[in-house]
């Protein structure tokens, strides 16, 4: 399973293709008008209020260009106002200038996958339920998306298809029903791995407690059927309840007695956090 770590040498490999394909063979706007050299400060601010996540990541862009100091002014994961400040650069003109799409891009994308993940996990407060994230991550930035989900509150799911088994509607098409799915998977799967299966109706989920699933997921079942569920079990396996999971759906869900909530829209369709730069040397 992922452990929220993001690894140093993917991290600055990929860092460095992002800046090949919005550098290419060099900034022209910032080469014509900045003398080489001039040196200057520039400030990070919160446009709009959110959960910072991903100060670090920025560092590592301005680095890979110049001798640039960046100094986070607030930690990973702390809430801010519209206006506050959340980091202070100072440096080569020319490397601030160069890095600041890629820096914000991906401050503005963590910042709002941690915010949402936040306002979920505030939702499901004083209930059992964990807030878990899935595979509906932005190709090359999976790592960093669900290192996000982490800092603001969340847990994380597998990491992708080799970390974990999920039984999912075309692996019940393809094996003949969800039954045979489990059993399957129960007799070849490595004895360390736990065995989940998604199923959409009541009567399949006394077909994979039959089988004997390790974990059940429960997908886009309504509230009342959700309740029957956890009523059917009774603690037998945990319940994830996926599907449509609006914050007042996702409470709903944690009430009716599931262990946890999987929401695809954490890293698949947040809003990114409003944050500029803003040159205030020279």
């Amino acid at each position: 399973m992922f452990n929220g770590r993001v690894e140093p040498l993917f991290l600055e490999d990929a860092l460095k293709a992002w800046l090949r394909e919005d550098l290419g063979h060099g900034d022209l706007t910032t080469e014509l008008l900045v003398p080489e050299g001039l040196g200057g400060e520039a400030v990070i601010r919160a446009k709009e209020r959110g959960v910072v996540a991903g100060l670090w990541v920025a560092e590592r862009v301005f680095r890979l260009l110049g001798p640039v100091r960046f100094q986070a002014l607030v930690e990973e994961g702390r809430e801010v106002g519209e206006g506050a400040e959340v980091a202070r650069l100072e440096g080569p003109l020319r490397a601030i200038l160069m890095g600041e799409r890629l820096a914000l891009n991906l401050l503005q994308r963590l910042s709002g996958i941690a915010t949402l993940a936040r306002a979920y996990a505030r939702a499901l407060e004083g209930t059992k339920a964990r807030l878990l994230d899935t595979r509906k991550t932005t190709p090359g930035l999976r790592a960093l998306e669900k290192w996000a989900v982490r800092v603001g509150g969340g847990g994380n799911h597998r990491f992708g298809l080799f970390d974990g088994i999920l039984i999912k509607e075309n692996h019940i098409r393809a094996a003949g029903g969800v039954g045979e799915a489990v059993r399957r998977a129960k007799a070849r799967a490595p004895h360390h791995l736990k065995v989940e299966v998604e199923v959409t109706t009541l009567e399949e989920l006394e077909e994979a407690l039959e089988a004997g699933a390790d974990l059940i997921l429960l997908d886009n079942f309504p509230l009342e059927a959700l309740r029957e569920a956890v009523g059917r079990v009774g603690g037998r396996v945990p319940l994830e309840a996926s599907g449509n999971m609006t914050l007042e759906r996702a409470w709903a869900a944690a009430e009716a007695g599931v262990d946890y909530i999987s929401v695809g829209a954490l890293t698949h369709s947040p809003k990114a956090l409003d944050l500029s730069l803003l040159v205030v040397r020279p």
